[in-house]
């Protein structure tokens, strides 16, 4: 045995060794290799197992429905873009993961795929949420409440001020607080049951917001709207929660039917035992129906009828 691979062997000894600490130099050596290690699998895809990866991250998607859509492509074709992980700092065993949730859970669901095609990165907590939230700013795939509420939560779990939020968002910070703005108004529960609705941009939520506002609709109505129609929407239809937002907004300007007018009061007139005709209320005056029976009394009741209402306006204005 050569003397160089003697002294190897004798450095591993001595790292195997339980309770001894490793001296000053071998400390920097293993900071060095750890180092080393993280930089090559930052460039290398590895095949890992689903179950070692964990999901802690900032929800940033709403929705997850087409996971089965997912799983069939890369079934057929395979996973071609790998997601990113990073070691658990708690656990040598398992990962923390940084982006590609859909992907992850496509895998997990497939009983043809056993691994997931990953990169393993090394980073903290906040320049994971940055990666999570860059990842998905270069692809453009997250809808105005999923960016919204994504902000929301960044900032509620301390992450930084809404500047900083900006910045790993990569919008401006008049964007960030317009966009909260609008999340703290809709709500978690309104904004989840309602959906993504990708499309629908920041006009059409604040005036969603405006009109929330305006209006006396029970939430939890809105609610349950919104989780109706996604679900008996037709499965033909891209976005069932463009149909969502759609039928909370006419639900929100739907103008309340208008009472029904209380009954005015009304008085029989008669002629001794006879009724003769009816006095009723009206919203502007009063109404007078009579039937005399006899063309010659109808016509001297005609002639005399205002010179009586204006007796009785006098009589009335001197009541007292």
């Amino acid at each position: 045995m050569s003397d160089n691979r003697k002294k190897r062997l004798a450095a591993l000894d001595s790292l195997s060794q339980i309770g001894t600490a490793a001296p000053p130099s071998m400390m920097g050596s293993n900071r060095a290799l750890r180092s080393a290690r993280d930089a090559v699998d930052s460039h290398r895809i590895w095949e890992l197992d689903p179950e070692q990866i964990l999901d802690d991250r900032k929800a940033d998607r709403m929705d997850h429905s087409d996971i089965d859509d997912l799983r069939q492509s890369i079934e057929t074709v395979g996973q071609t873009v790998p997601i990113l992980v990073r070691r658990d700092p708690n656990d040598s065993n398992r990962y923390l993961l940084v982006y590609g949730r859909r992907r992850l859970e496509a895998v997990r669901a497939s009983d043809q795929v056993g691994k997931v095609r990953a990169m393993i990165a090394s980073m903290d907590d906040r320049t994971a949420i940055s990666a999570q939230a860059s990842e998905n700013t270069a692809r453009r795939d997250l809808s105005f409440i999923e960016r919204a509420m994504f902000a929301q939560q960044l900032l509620e779990s301390g992450f930084g001020t809404q500047a900083e939020v900006a910045e790993v968002l990569n919008v401006t910070k008049s964007a960030i607080s317009m966009s909260l703005s609008v999340a703290r108004a809709v709500g978690d529960a309104l904004a989840h049951a309602i959906g993504p609705a990708h499309g629908i941009g920041r006009p059409r939520w604040e005036a969603l917001v405006n009109d929330l506002a305006e209006t006396q609709v029970n939430i939890d109505e809105l609610i349950d709207l919104a989780v109706r129609v996604r679900q008996e929407t037709s499965p033909d239809v891209a976005d069932p929660s463009v149909a969502a937002f759609d039928a909370v907004t006419r639900r929100l300007r739907k103008k309340p039917k208008p009472e029904s007018a209380p009954r005015l009061p009304s008085q029989t007139l008669r002629l001794g035992q006879t009724a003769t005709g009816k006095l009723k209320r009206t919203r502007d005056g009063m109404r007078l129906d009579i039937k005399t029976g006899d063309e010659e009394f109808a016509d001297w009741l005609a002639q005399q009828i205002a010179a009586s209402v204006e007796d009785l306006h006098a009589r009335w204005k001197k009541r007292g």
